[in-house]
């Protein structure tokens, strides 16, 4: 409840008002500490990433279409294909693609749109005029774009270093670990590039095949009759019970791959080997690879790497993952070691992400030092106190409120709190000044410590509610900037408006507590 003596006290303005309801309220520094409290844990919790992740929707239409060529494609698929989809709304652009036998259409909204609603809507369109489509055209394959789980944060580079290894055995150790990976909280996908696939290899030799009057076509259906391992599903049985006709893998060595038959020529049966030459090997198909090159002992080696690429779902701490992904492979490093394989990180969204917060937090708590020192000279120690507190105290509100609202710590959201900073002191500058203004006027013998402080807040009330609107309303319409740029600059209109709205409740409902703590009346009546 309030003191009787401090509610006959006159106010006109809601600072007023809040001044006189905390002077002398045993709550106030309750709501301080709590404050300060909420914000830190608001900035160790919010998901942590090096920039804000905007919203791209958009997504693929693949249409099989056996049998057309490109410009039939284009006329009976693509074309009518791309009139439907204009009729979406949201839609930006459409790309499309005619090729033999496939139609190729991406679609394109706007920035900002929701993805989940965007891709209901492609699909929707896409069923809807399935009955338009030419008889000989296939189901199409509708894939939206993923962009916040398709973009890794982590990308590990193993290398085999021990080459009397097998390349089975190392590749399935890295296939293992990559399931463990997969397994963490908040990671979405795992995907690996540069593997090489077991296989046989086949070399057929053009000039026997030309003797024997084959065609390479015979030879791929004769490997692919055999490579197939289908069970065959008879009918039920009297005592219902299924009958299933299954062989065994009739591949297992370079030797059933060479007598694989594939033709009869007069009579005699043609097997692979009399036309081609087979080997078990690595798919040497495969000319994608990377190297990754390590100094040891002034010593340059170069490897052939595996790169695994780990992406987590969108939301979340990107710091958290990657310390985790770590974790897992410090636990499998001896492991790793004992087989020969060593790994190195060669991306870390986390670790960057995390660098360039620290980095403009500790920046953030260098300007509130300067801010202070500065405030030490024109007010006097004991005033830069007051006003430094209130800067922490605006900075927890604004976080507390940005983690509420499901945003993510960034440099751009930071960049909002840099940008804000020098207007958070404004409103408290103006108070902790007028109280001091009139604590050394001469009549301020006529009043106590508690109605000049209620007063001189109450009296600066209205223009600077005046002010800090202004400020507000120049702000405002970074909101209405669209594309790219404006979901990037996004936090900056949500953030600043904030953080100028809590610097006025900061600076009427403490400025006034601190000052009655740590400022002294002045006793005109004594001087001569």
């Amino acid at each position: 409840m309030e003191d009787k003596e401090l509610s006959n006290i006159k106010v006109t303005d809601w600072a007023g008002k809040l001044a006189r309801s905390f002077l002398k309220n045993p709550l106030t520094a309750v709501l301080a500490v709590s404050l300060l409290i909420l914000g830190y844990m608001s900035l160790e919790i919010m998901p942590r990433e090096e920039d804000p992740q905007i919203a791209i929707s958009g997504g693929s239409i693949i249409v099989p279409a056996p049998g057309l060529t490109p410009k039939e494609v284009e006329k009976i698929i693509v074309e009518p294909l791309e009139q439907k989809l204009r009729e979406i709304k949201g839609v930006e652009h459409i790309y499309s693609m005619s090729m033999d036998n496939v139609a190729v259409v991406n679609v394109m909204y706007y920035i900002g749109q929701n993805r989940e609603i965007s891709n209901l809507k492609l699909y929707d369109k896409v069923m809807q005029n399935m009955d338009r489509m030419p008889k000989n055209v296939m189901q199409p394959l509708i894939k939206p774009f993923d962009i916040d789980i398709d973009i890794p944060i982590v990308n590990i580079a193993f290398y085999q270093k021990d080459k009397d290894v097998p390349y089975t055995k190392y590749l399935q150790i890295i296939q293992n670990l990559k399931k463990e990976i997969a397994t963490i909280d908040s990671v979405s996908k795992t995907t690996m590039k540069g593997a090489k696939k077991e296989q046989y290899n086949v070399e057929v030799d053009l000039g026997k095949l030309k003797g024997y009057h084959l065609s390479l076509g015979q030879i791929v259906e004769g490997i692919k009759s055999i490579a197939i391992n289908l069970p065959d599903v008879k009918s039920k049985t009297i005592d219902n019970k299924l009958v299933v006709f299954g062989i065994k893998n009739a591949i297992e060595s370079v030797e059933d791959v060479n007598n694989i038959i594939v033709a009869q020529y007069m009579g005699s049966p043609i097997y692979l080997k009399n036309v081609a030459t087979v080997s078990a090997g690595l798919d040497v198909q495969n000319k994608q690879s990377a190297n990754i090159l390590l100094k040891e002992n002034d010593k340059t080696t170069n490897y052939e790497q595996i790169t695994l690429s780990v992406a987590k779902l969108g939301g979340t701490n990107a710091v958290f993952v990657s310390n985790d992904i770590s974790e897992v492979l410090e636990k499998n490093q001896d492991f790793l070691a004992k087989n020969g394989i060593g790994y190195t990180i060669t991306r870390n969204y986390g670790e960057r992400a995390n660098e360039a917060v620290n980095e403009l937090v500790h920046h953030l708590l260098i300007t509130i030092v300067i801010i202070a020192v500065m405030l030490v000279f024109f007010l006097g120690w004991k005033e830069s106190l007051i006003v430094t507190f209130t800067v922490p105290a605006i900075l927890a509100i604004t976080l507390f409120v940005a983690y509420m609202g499901d945003q993510t710590i960034n440099r751009i959201t930071l960049f909002a709190f840099l940008l804000s900073l020098g207007l958070l002191v404004d409103a408290a500058i103006i108070v902790i000044e007028n109280i001091h203004r009139h604590m050394h006027s001469h009549d301020s013998e006529h009043k106590n410590m508690d109605e000049l402080l209620i007063k001189a807040t109450d009296e600066i009330g209205a223009p600077t509610n005046i002010a800090t609107l202004a400020i507000i309303l120049t702000m405002v319409p970074m909101a209405f900037v669209g594309g790219m740029m404006g979901e990037f600059m996004k936090p900056i209109p949500y953030n600043v408006p904030i953080a100028l709205i809590a610097s006025l409740f900061i600076a009427y409902i403490f400025t006034p507590y601190l000052g009655k703590k740590l400022l002294k009346f002045k006793d005109h009546k004594n001087e001569s």
